[in-house]
């Protein structure tokens, strides 16, 4: 099955329950963390962080059967400092910043294209919307592949396995907003669309 068997389109209100799922899924089975309130907001309320601001997406990758299968989001929010280095929440502030977030595919459809086409996705929202100046995402090196993916994509900007003490061991990331294209732009808003 190759990407073209999976439709990759903006989040309505009918999808968050399954995007809700593919997310939780993914905290409690990749990252081992479960659901944690002060990180995984988000996850709870995907409307209010990524349906309502106009400048906010959620995606989602749809299967031939119509369950969905994957997620990505894009906010306006840099990362904070704490936890992340004050270095790197200065270089990414809030307002100018897409930060690229929930980029996951459930493990059965991986290795398909399908993460980097929610990410191609992610990009051209960015730059149709005009305001944006720099990309930034963070991940967690332990899961599997994905600081491979990343850094097939993007630079890396600060790895905090090199700080004295580990900080929290996540590897932050730049990416240019022309990163994967030729990338589909949308001729219209994203949400204009399934809302």
């Amino acid at each position: 099955m190759q990407v073209r068997d999976y439709c990759v389109r903006p989040a309505g209100p009918d999808d968050l329950d399954g995007a809700r799922a593919v997310m939780l899924d993914t905290v409690y089975r990749d990252f081992g963390t479960g659901y944690v309130p002060r990180w995984h907001g988000d996850i709870i309320d995907p409307a209010t962080a990524y349906l309502a601001p106009d400048r906010h997406t959620l995606l989602v990758a749809v299967d031939a059967d119509g369950e969905i299968v994957g997620t990505g989001a894009l906010d306006s929010r840099g990362p904070l400092h704490p936890p992340n280095p004050r270095h790197v929440a200065a270089r990414y502030p809030s307002g100018t910043t897409a930060q690229l977030r929930r980029v996951y595919v459930r493990p059965e459809h991986r290795r398909r294209g399908l993460a980097r086409r929610l990410v191609a996705e992610l990009l051209a929202f960015a730059a149709a919307d005009g305001g944006y100046r720099a990309v930034y995402l963070h991940t967690d090196p332990t899961v599997e592949g994905a600081e491979g993916f990343w850094r097939s994509i993007g630079t890396v900007v600060h790895d905090e396995r090199d700080d004295p003490g580990r900080g929290q061991g996540i590897v932050h990331f730049d990416v240019p907003l022309d990163a994967l294209l030729p990338a589909v732009v949308p001729s219209r808003s994203p949400h204009s669309t399934g809302r």
